[in-house]
């Protein structure tokens, strides 16, 4: 016999008629989906922080926050960036276990990343720096979470 029910309305019964059916999300998606919000708002604060009078001006005299911008500083920012790139798909095919680990090592260490972010920038800024990078550290925290909290098999 075939009900129009979802399983899910099935085992909870007093829920009503046309209430949205709450999807399970695995943490290997969470997980992905932290990281890539975590990608865009280091590519927006970074775009976001060209329109600081005089920054292009510092770029172009070679340097960004009194770091010269050779080879060596843009090695370093691409193996930064890189790497929260490269856990968006880490997240999804590891296995379980070193998934885990890798999310939990990878979070820690960026949260001082996050932080010198602030350094050396000036006060006028502070909500902009406090809001974004903020929202960093919350978004790390969640992968640190979820990242703990991973379920474990009950049998």
């Amino acid at each position: 016999m075939r009900t129009s029910q979802s399983p899910t309305a099935l085992e909870n019964p007093s829920s009503s008629p046309g209430a949205l059916e709450d999807q399970r999300v695995s943490v290997r998606t969470k997980l992905a989906a932290a990281w890539a919000s975590l990608m865009s708002l280091y590519i927006y604060v970074d775009y976001l922080a060209l329109y600081k009078p005089g920054f292009i001006d510092e770029i172009r005299g070679g340097s960004v926050h009194d770091f010269d911008t050779g080879p060596t500083f843009v090695g370093l920012s691409i193996t930064l960036m890189s790497i929260p790139a490269v856990m968006i798909l880490l997240s999804t095919v590891l296995p379980a276990r070193a998934n885990r680990v890798t999310n939990l090592v990878v979070a820690v260490l960026y949260i001082p990343v996050t932080v010198y972010n602030v350094a050396g920038e000036p006060w006028s800024y502070g909500y902009f720096y406090g809001f974004s990078i903020g929202l960093e550290l919350l978004i790390l925290a969640f992968v640190l979470r979820s990242a703990w909290a991973w379920p474990r098999r009950t049998h």
